[in-house]
């Protein structure tokens, strides 16, 4: 019987962000930081300089994780948008994981829409055949007003190719999606655009967390200056809902909501377990000390 164990990297610079889905699996870093690093709401890599790690010392770490773990089951390539690589490094990687690791169930990868667009079906199709399992994407939203906004640098459209291409291709995508991002003044705008997002992306999984902000992120001055009204335990229950109410992907799609970020646990199908999540909510809002508190809401 497999039994979780909390695997640690082998080498890496800066804190360390993975998916909670990913919490007990290997981690390599293949890239330091984020390509993009300029979201709006985000700090994760504010403090690293963006580049790819050699071959070599992708290896090396590779190597002394068989060394040291007898078994892995998962495997997850950080940092933010490790997908930058090219295919065929990817490729070498993957291969080397197998090769040393021939257990492994499935390799795991951050990736933007923009690194899934730019490569072509062959190249999603090859890194498929080479065990690539599933790739992340922080969509955050699915209104162009609040990707803009938010410095996102793509469109709800961009993201909707990108997941249906690599679903398509057999690759599945893990969306997550930010609660509360853009505050009262865009909460409707916010929540319709995400459920229309959820309805064309037709991803396997969705995950929303709920907005939380370090100090230093960039968009902390439009809270300070009363341009953004971050949303009330309440609100963001109110926009939760109103999301689920609108969803409606083609097929069966898991969802979550039960990050530590959240101030009520939900899991589902959408749009399968629709009344039954919003059901859920009703009762959150009707009894607010269902609710985390604030102090046990972590990123």
């Amino acid at each position: 019987m497999w039994l979780p164990l909390l695997f640690i990297a082998m080498r890496y610079e800066g804190d360390i962000y993975r998916p909670p889905s990913e919490a007990y699996s290997l981690l390599i870093q293949v890239t330091i930081g984020c390509a993009h690093n300029d979201c709006t709401f985000c700090t994760m890599f504010r403090g690293k300089k963006f580049r790819l790690r050699s071959m070599d010392e992708i290896f090396e770490d590779l190597e002394l994780a068989r060394k040291t773990y007898k078994y892995v089951r998962r495997i997850f390539l950080c940092d933010g948008d490790a997908l930058c690589i090219k295919t065929e490094k990817l490729v070498e990687i993957l291969n080397k994981i197998h090769s040393l690791f021939p257990e492994c169930e499935r390799v795991g990868i951050y990736g933007t829409a923009t690194d899934i667009n730019r490569k072509m079906e062959q190249e999603l199709e090859i890194l498929r055949d080479a065990g690539l399992g599933i790739i992340y994407l922080g969509a955050e939203s699915g209104s162009d007003e609040v990707l803009r906004n938010i410095n996102k640098k793509m469109t709800r459209a961009d993201i909707v190719k990108a997941v249906n291409k690599s679903e398509d291709i057999g690759i599945p995508v893990s969306v997550t999606l930010i609660s509360g991002l853009a505050g009262k003044e865009g909460m409707r705008e916010h929540a319709l655009g995400t459920a229309r997002l959820i309805t064309e992306m037709n991803a396997s999984y969705v995950s929303l967390l709920t907005l939380l902000l370090d100090d230093a992120a960039p968009i902390m001055d439009d809270v300070r200056a009363g341009r953004l009204t971050l949303l009330s335990p309440k609100e963001v229950l109110e926009e939760t809902k109103l999301i689920i109410e609108n969803a409606n992907p083609k097929r069966s799609c898991v969802f979550r909501s039960n990050h530590a970020s959240n101030y009520l646990p939900l899991r589902g199908n959408l749009p399968d377990d629709r009344d039954a999540l919003i059901e859920v909510i009703e009762l959150g809002i009707k009894h607010m000390g269902m609710l985390k508190d604030d102090r046990f809401r972590r990123l």
